[in-house]
């Protein structure tokens, strides 16, 4: 195997995330190229060195530019907030580096449409982490789609709920600022709904009237002791048209108390319909038509060896899979897209769909009309 020098620039949850996928991918799966940790990136030099030494990776810094300008590394992690996805990604694309960033792609349209041009003018490949279509079993649905198991598609309906933001005694954070991070549950769940809808039904949304609700108006800033106004939204929902003729609905919430990742989708075909919940991520629920109404009834289909790439993980259905396992997939296929110099999806290219979606989603509830995207 091939190595490839990787450096992580962001150490929260979704830079452990990355740095264990780099760590698991090589072992998974053994071909094309295996990570190697080179530098790891935090803004407080104590987090930076616990990081490296906890994470194994070589060096540490608290400068981005020392992972981009490294000429050991080749490939970058970009798992810091949303406003500075643009200046990082843009970055390391000017200085020839693969970039797998995290979702949502920027905080506005005009700054996603500049991280595509650098990726233009680059031969590098880039990702985003919209993990949630990596999972083996969600690829697997999208093949019995393809193949018309469940007849023509006519229809795809979402839900995705969190209650990361339920408590109304909650402090104030970048996550409820405009500037900070766009838009509130739109970018940081409606992003992944959205994909979804793309990537299972092989069609994109171009027609749409969203709505939003910001249930809680005012929190509590941790720094001064003050309220500060919640200018984004907590609730957000959809009605779309998809560019295939079908139509959906997509509901996001970040303060439904109770759901933890509760990403839940449908979609409704001519013969039948398929759902996923991410919360039972190993489990796929399959209808199809029976003329018999004996046989009615959804069947419920547990992951396993015949949804690869499950078994680089494991041999035997119904072990079930994890949120990182499904992070070292979507990585491999970065790797994959390096190694034969071809596209990964979802690209900047497909990122900027989603991201035209949502901005859709923002203007047609700020309008209170229907809106093209």
């Amino acid at each position: 195997m091939k190595e490839i020098g990787v450096g992580v620039i962001g150490t929260a949850f979704m830079g452990k995330a990355h740095s264990l996928a780099y760590a698991a991918a090589g072992t998974a799966f053994g071909d094309g190229l295996r990570p190697r940790l080179e530098m790891v990136c935090d803004i407080d030099p104590e987090i930076a060195k616990a990081k490296q030494i906890e994470m194994g990776f070589a060096r540490s810094t608290t400068n981005y530019m020392d992972v981009i300008n490294d000429p050991k590394i080749e490939l970058i992690s970009v798992c810091v907030p949303n406003a500075v996805h643009r200046e990082i990604s843009i970055a390391a694309l000017n200085a020839g580096k693969h970039v797998w960033c995290e979702k949502p792609m920027a905080t506005n349209v005009p700054e996603a449409e500049e991280m595509l041009a650098a990726a233009h003018n680059s031969s590098a490949q880039t990702m985003l982490g919209y993990n949630y279509t990596q999972n083996p079993l969600v690829q697997s649905a999208r093949d019995l789609i393809q193949e018309g198991v469940i007849g023509s598609i006519t229809g795809f309906h979402g839900i995705y709920d969190v209650d990361n933001e339920a408590d109304p005694d909650r402090p104030y954070s970048w996550r409820m600022n405009r500037e900070a991070s766009g838009t509130g549950a739109n970018a940081d769940v409606m992003c992944h709904l959205v994909s979804m809808a793309h990537y299972m039904t092989g069609s994109e949304v171009n027609r749409l009237v969203g709505d939003y609700d910001t249930v809680y108006k005012t929190r509590i800033d941790p720094q001064s002791g003050e309220e500060r106004a919640v200018d984004n939204d907590d609730v957000c929902s959809a009605l779309v048209h998809f560019d295939s003729g079908i139509k959906g609905t997509l509901r996001v919430s970040r303060v439904a108390w109770g759901r933890k990742c509760g990403l839940r989708w449908e979609v409704h075909g001519s013969q039948g319909m398929i759902c996923h919940d991410q919360e039972r991520l190993n489990e796929l629920q399959l209808y199809k038509r029976s003329d018999d109404p004996r046989q009615q009834g959804f069947t419920t289909i547990l992951s396993g060896q015949y949804h690869e790439p499950y078994t680089a993980f494991l041999p035997n259905a119904g072990h079930t899979l994890g949120f990182i396992d499904v992070k070292v997939c979507e990585l491999h296929n970065l790797l994959c897209a390096i190694a034969e110099g071809k596209p990964a999806w979802p690209n900047f290219g497909d990122g900027i769909k989603i991201e035209k979606v949502m901005d859709a989603i923002d203007r047609s509830a700020l309008s209170g009309q229907w809106v093209d995207v």
